[in-house]
């Protein structure tokens, strides 16, 4: 029969026995190649809207640049990669929205279009160009110099996760 002592030393050992095998699963959502794909270029992407935000430019080159440096083993750089993303800013723009009981806007749409061209030098089937688009809305009664850095953010972010699948998590 088993004394105490022995009992505890068992349970143990199978605590630490359970405890050190770890499955680890990760959701990022990346289904790439990485024995033929090494690395994505991404161009700037130039601001050629009409309406200007100085900072449209580099914030949303850096936004998806970020996007495939976090989320795959890709080596990011400007040019010559496995894989090349390129395009431009092609409009930025507000819209008057709801109309309140005085004929005055009541809200404001703030929308950003950026065309987008893939290519991928290791299968070329997988390339395209695409149009992607994001909006936000907020009160009329805020300037946009005010809440622009805010909603530029968020809708750079909806962008760059679009692209992000639509390229190499393919969804």
């Amino acid at each position: 029969m088993m004394t105490r002592t022995h009992l505890l030393i068992l349970l143990l050992g199978l605590t630490q026995l359970f405890s050190s095998c770890v499955i680890r699963y990760r959701f990022n959502g990346a289904s790439i190649d990485y024995t033929k794909v090494k690395s994505i270029s991404i161009a700037e992407f130039p601001n050629n809207a009409p309406m200007v935000n100085p900072t449209l430019s580099s914030d949303l080159t850096e936004g998806i640049r970020d996007i495939f440096r976090r989320q795959t083993r890709l080596e990011v750089s400007q040019k010559d990669g496995d894989m090349e993303l390129e395009g431009e800013i092609t409009n930025y723009y507000i819209t008057p929205m709801a109309i309140s009981a005085d004929s005055y806007s009541a809200q404001t749409k703030l929308t950003m279009n950026v065309k987008v061209r893939f290519t991928n030098n290791t299968a070329p089937e997988e390339s395209f160009e695409k149009t992607y688009s994001a909006f936000q809305i907020f009160d009329s009664s805020s300037m946009l110099n005010d809440v622009q850095d805010e909603l530029c953010a968020t809708m750079i972010k909806e962008i760059a996760e679009s692209i992000f699948n639509d390229t190499v998590a393919r969804w």
